[in-house]
Protein backbone atom coordinates (compact mmCIF):
# COMPACT_ATOMS: atom_id res chain seq x y z
CA UNK A 1 0.00 0.00 0.00
CA UNK A 2 1.57 3.24 -1.12
CA UNK A 3 2.18 5.30 1.66
CA UNK A 4 1.93 9.29 -0.70
CA UNK A 5 -1.12 11.15 0.67
CA UNK A 6 -3.43 11.87 -2.55
CA UNK A 7 -3.39 15.50 -1.84
CA UNK A 8 0.54 15.72 -2.06
CA UNK A 9 0.03 13.69 -5.30
CA UNK A 10 -2.26 16.22 -6.66
CA UNK A 11 0.03 19.14 -5.65
CA UNK A 12 2.89 17.60 -7.36
CA UNK A 13 1.27 17.46 -10.90
CA UNK A 14 -0.23 20.97 -10.88
CA UNK A 15 3.35 22.17 -9.70
CA UNK A 16 5.14 20.45 -12.42
CA UNK A 17 2.39 21.55 -15.37
CA UNK A 18 2.76 25.14 -13.91
CA UNK A 19 6.36 24.54 -14.34
CA UNK A 20 5.86 23.29 -17.76
CA UNK A 21 3.87 26.19 -18.64
CA UNK A 22 5.77 28.75 -17.43
CA UNK A 23 8.92 27.00 -19.18
CA UNK A 24 7.14 27.25 -22.45
CA UNK A 25 6.20 30.78 -21.92
CA UNK A 26 10.17 31.58 -21.64
CA UNK A 27 11.61 29.39 -24.23
CA UNK A 28 8.69 28.18 -26.42
CA UNK A 29 9.06 29.30 -30.27
CA UNK A 30 5.24 28.80 -31.53
CA UNK A 31 3.92 32.03 -32.50
CA UNK A 32 1.23 31.98 -29.54
CA UNK A 33 4.77 31.59 -26.76
CA UNK A 34 6.36 34.31 -28.95
CA UNK A 35 3.39 36.67 -28.88
CA UNK A 36 3.22 36.23 -24.79
CA UNK A 37 7.46 36.71 -25.04
CA UNK A 38 6.57 39.87 -26.78
CA UNK A 39 4.07 41.11 -24.02
CA UNK A 40 6.19 40.31 -21.13
CA UNK A 41 9.25 42.52 -23.69
CA UNK A 42 6.58 45.24 -24.02
CA UNK A 43 6.26 45.03 -19.86
CA UNK A 44 9.79 45.62 -19.38
CA UNK A 45 9.90 48.61 -21.47
CA UNK A 46 6.92 50.22 -19.57
CA UNK A 47 8.86 49.89 -16.31
CA UNK A 48 11.86 51.47 -17.88
CA UNK A 49 9.47 53.84 -19.03
CA UNK A 50 8.16 54.79 -15.39
CA UNK A 51 12.18 54.84 -14.28
CA UNK A 52 12.53 57.85 -16.87
CA UNK A 53 9.39 59.70 -15.65
CA UNK A 54 9.81 58.97 -12.19
CA UNK A 55 11.25 62.84 -11.73
CA UNK A 56 8.10 64.29 -13.15
CA UNK A 57 5.67 62.04 -10.83
CA UNK A 58 7.54 61.79 -7.93
CA UNK A 59 5.87 64.93 -6.20
CA UNK A 60 2.41 63.21 -7.26
CA UNK A 61 0.28 60.06 -5.52
CA UNK A 62 0.68 58.18 -8.76
CA UNK A 63 4.01 57.78 -8.24
CA UNK A 64 3.86 55.36 -5.18
CA UNK A 65 1.09 53.74 -6.65
CA UNK A 66 2.55 52.58 -9.91
CA UNK A 67 5.51 52.20 -7.78
CA UNK A 68 3.87 49.16 -5.90
CA UNK A 69 2.24 47.92 -8.22
CA UNK A 70 5.64 47.40 -10.32
CA UNK A 71 6.82 45.62 -7.01
CA UNK A 72 3.88 43.45 -7.17
CA UNK A 73 4.76 42.47 -10.65
CA UNK A 74 8.43 41.82 -9.95
CA UNK A 75 7.69 39.81 -7.40
CA UNK A 76 4.96 37.51 -9.51
CA UNK A 77 8.03 37.25 -12.06
CA UNK A 78 10.50 35.84 -9.21
CA UNK A 79 8.13 33.59 -7.97
CA UNK A 80 7.26 32.19 -11.51
CA UNK A 81 11.29 32.33 -11.44
CA UNK A 82 11.84 30.65 -8.64
CA UNK A 83 9.23 27.75 -9.70
CA UNK A 84 10.95 26.78 -12.99
CA UNK A 85 14.18 27.01 -11.52
CA UNK A 86 13.19 23.96 -9.75
CA UNK A 87 14.94 24.45 -5.79
CA UNK A 88 15.62 27.81 -4.41
CA UNK A 89 19.45 27.36 -4.46
CA UNK A 90 19.69 27.24 -8.78
CA UNK A 91 17.60 29.91 -8.19
CA UNK A 92 19.58 32.08 -6.25
CA UNK A 93 22.43 31.12 -8.50
CA UNK A 94 20.84 32.99 -11.32
CA UNK A 95 22.54 36.88 -11.49
CA UNK A 96 19.26 38.41 -12.58
CA UNK A 97 17.15 36.51 -9.87
CA UNK A 98 19.80 39.13 -7.57
CA UNK A 99 19.19 42.02 -9.87
CA UNK A 100 15.50 41.37 -9.43
CA UNK A 101 15.61 41.07 -5.54
CA UNK A 102 17.73 44.39 -5.68
CA UNK A 103 15.01 45.94 -7.47
CA UNK A 104 12.69 44.77 -5.67
CA UNK A 105 14.09 46.62 -2.42
CA UNK A 106 14.52 49.67 -4.05
CA UNK A 107 10.79 49.66 -5.20
CA UNK A 108 9.39 48.96 -1.58
CA UNK A 109 11.61 51.11 0.11
CA UNK A 110 11.53 54.17 -2.36
CA UNK A 111 12.49 56.70 0.54
CA UNK A 112 15.16 55.19 1.73
CA UNK A 113 16.76 53.53 -1.25
CA UNK A 114 17.82 55.13 -5.02
CA UNK A 115 15.18 53.73 -7.67
CA UNK A 116 17.93 51.36 -9.68
CA UNK A 117 14.84 50.31 -11.83
CA UNK A 118 17.02 51.03 -14.83
CA UNK A 119 18.78 47.83 -14.05
CA UNK A 120 15.61 46.19 -15.89
CA UNK A 121 17.30 46.69 -18.98
CA UNK A 122 19.29 43.69 -18.06
CA UNK A 123 16.44 41.90 -19.02
CA UNK A 124 16.18 42.86 -22.48
CA UNK A 125 19.75 41.92 -22.83
CA UNK A 126 17.97 38.37 -21.61
CA UNK A 127 15.65 38.64 -23.73
CA UNK A 128 17.79 39.23 -27.17
CA UNK A 129 19.81 36.39 -26.29
CA UNK A 130 16.29 34.31 -25.81
CA UNK A 131 14.89 32.36 -28.82
CA UNK A 132 12.36 35.50 -28.78
CA UNK A 133 14.13 37.53 -30.99
CA UNK A 134 16.01 34.65 -32.96
CA UNK A 135 12.78 33.35 -34.04
CA UNK A 136 11.12 37.05 -35.19
CA UNK A 137 13.47 37.28 -37.20
CA UNK A 138 13.18 34.15 -38.70
CA UNK A 139 9.87 34.46 -39.55
CA UNK A 140 10.50 38.12 -40.58
CA UNK A 141 12.86 36.64 -43.14
CA UNK A 142 15.81 38.54 -41.43
CA UNK A 143 17.84 35.60 -39.83
CA UNK A 144 20.86 36.64 -41.04
CA UNK A 145 20.83 39.80 -38.92
CA UNK A 146 20.73 38.24 -35.94
CA UNK A 147 24.30 38.77 -34.89
CA UNK A 148 23.77 42.82 -35.97
CA UNK A 149 20.89 42.92 -33.87
CA UNK A 150 22.35 41.66 -30.86
CA UNK A 151 25.16 43.36 -30.80
CA UNK A 152 23.02 46.88 -31.26
CA UNK A 153 21.11 45.55 -27.91
CA UNK A 154 23.90 44.90 -25.91
CA UNK A 155 25.38 47.98 -27.01
CA UNK A 156 21.61 49.74 -26.42
CA UNK A 157 21.20 48.48 -22.93
CA UNK A 158 24.60 48.97 -21.98
CA UNK A 159 24.46 52.71 -22.57
CA UNK A 160 21.15 52.69 -20.71
CA UNK A 161 22.46 50.96 -17.67
CA UNK A 162 25.66 53.32 -17.58
CA UNK A 163 23.27 56.25 -17.91
CA UNK A 164 20.65 54.55 -15.34
CA UNK A 165 23.34 54.48 -13.18
CA UNK A 166 25.04 57.78 -13.53
CA UNK A 167 21.86 59.54 -13.18
CA UNK A 168 20.43 57.77 -10.25
CA UNK A 169 23.97 58.39 -8.49
CA UNK A 170 24.98 61.84 -9.51
CA UNK A 171 21.94 63.53 -11.44
CA UNK A 172 19.23 62.42 -9.28
CA UNK A 173 18.67 65.48 -7.72
CA UNK A 174 17.89 67.46 -11.02
CA UNK A 175 14.63 67.98 -11.97
CA UNK A 176 12.33 66.83 -14.75
CA UNK A 177 14.43 65.12 -17.97
CA UNK A 178 17.46 67.35 -17.49
CA UNK A 179 19.41 65.23 -15.55
CA UNK A 180 18.76 61.60 -17.50
CA UNK A 181 19.61 64.27 -20.72
CA UNK A 182 23.04 65.01 -19.04
CA UNK A 183 23.25 61.66 -17.97
CA UNK A 184 22.84 60.07 -21.06
CA UNK A 185 25.10 63.36 -22.86
CA UNK A 186 28.25 62.19 -20.39
CA UNK A 187 27.26 58.17 -21.18
CA UNK A 188 28.01 58.84 -25.30
CA UNK A 189 30.67 61.16 -24.94
CA UNK A 190 32.57 58.76 -22.78
CA UNK A 191 31.68 55.62 -24.59
CA UNK A 192 32.78 57.30 -28.13
CA UNK A 193 36.10 58.50 -26.47
CA UNK A 194 34.96 61.81 -27.29
CA UNK A 195 35.36 63.47 -23.56
CA UNK A 196 34.43 66.72 -24.04
CA UNK A 197 34.46 67.54 -21.15
CA UNK A 198 31.90 69.75 -20.16
CA UNK A 199 30.29 67.33 -18.05
CA UNK A 200 32.33 65.38 -15.99
CA UNK A 201 31.58 62.91 -12.67
CA UNK A 202 33.44 64.41 -9.26
CA UNK A 203 34.92 62.09 -6.55
CA UNK A 204 36.98 58.73 -7.09
CA UNK A 205 33.47 56.92 -7.75
CA UNK A 206 33.08 59.30 -11.18
CA UNK A 207 36.25 58.34 -12.24
CA UNK A 208 35.87 54.63 -11.88
CA UNK A 209 32.90 54.54 -13.52
CA UNK A 210 34.06 56.97 -16.74
CA UNK A 211 37.08 54.17 -16.82
CA UNK A 212 34.38 51.46 -16.75
CA UNK A 213 32.02 53.13 -19.06
CA UNK A 214 35.19 53.11 -21.72
CA UNK A 215 36.59 50.28 -21.80
CA UNK A 216 33.30 48.21 -21.67
CA UNK A 217 31.94 50.58 -24.41
CA UNK A 218 34.84 49.93 -27.01
CA UNK A 219 34.52 46.62 -26.60
CA UNK A 220 30.87 46.73 -27.58
CA UNK A 221 31.58 48.71 -30.50
CA UNK A 222 34.21 46.41 -32.12
CA UNK A 223 32.18 43.72 -31.55
CA UNK A 224 29.34 45.80 -33.03
CA UNK A 225 31.75 46.88 -36.07
CA UNK A 226 32.55 43.46 -36.29
CA UNK A 227 28.95 41.81 -36.51
CA UNK A 228 28.44 44.15 -39.22
CA UNK A 229 31.16 43.53 -41.71
CA UNK A 230 31.89 39.74 -40.99
CA UNK A 231 30.44 37.55 -43.38
CA UNK A 232 27.41 36.00 -42.90
CA UNK A 233 27.55 32.43 -41.25
CA UNK A 234 24.75 30.36 -40.30
CA UNK A 235 24.83 28.69 -36.47
CA UNK A 236 24.48 24.91 -37.18
CA UNK A 237 26.96 22.68 -34.93
CA UNK A 238 28.80 20.09 -37.41
CA UNK A 239 27.93 16.56 -35.74
CA UNK A 240 31.12 14.99 -36.05
CA UNK A 241 33.73 17.97 -34.50
CA UNK A 242 31.25 20.70 -33.17
CA UNK A 243 31.96 23.91 -35.25
CA UNK A 244 29.05 26.19 -34.68
CA UNK A 245 29.43 28.55 -37.85
CA UNK A 246 29.14 27.58 -41.44
CA UNK A 247 28.81 29.53 -44.65
CA UNK A 248 24.78 29.22 -45.13
CA UNK A 249 25.33 27.25 -48.60
CA UNK A 250 28.17 25.06 -47.08
CA UNK A 251 27.86 21.51 -47.99
CA UNK A 252 30.81 20.10 -45.63
CA UNK A 253 32.35 21.70 -42.28
CA UNK A 254 36.02 23.42 -42.96
CA UNK A 255 37.07 21.81 -39.88
CA UNK A 256 36.49 18.56 -40.82
CA UNK A 257 35.24 17.69 -44.09
CA UNK A 258 31.75 16.26 -42.53
CA UNK A 259 29.01 15.83 -44.55
CA UNK A 260 26.32 18.84 -43.61
CA UNK A 261 22.58 19.25 -43.25
CA UNK A 262 22.40 23.27 -42.94
CA UNK A 263 18.08 23.61 -43.08
CA UNK A 264 17.02 26.67 -44.82
CA UNK A 265 15.66 29.70 -43.12
CA UNK A 266 12.45 28.93 -43.57
CA UNK A 267 12.02 25.64 -41.97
Amino acid sequence: MSNTHPDSSQTADIFKNLRKQLNWLQRGKDIRSLQLQGLLAFIDLAILAFFLFGPYLRAGPSYLIIDYLIAAWVTVELVAQAITAGNLKTFLRRPMSWVDLFILATLLFPDLLFNFTFLRAMRIWAIGNSPFLKEGLRRLGCGHLLDIVRACVNLLVFLFIVTGFVYTTFFYDQGGGEGFVDALYFTVATVTTTGFGDITLPGVTGKLTSIVTMIIGISLFVRLAQAVVRPYKVRFACPECGLQRHDADAVHCKACGHLLNIPDEGE
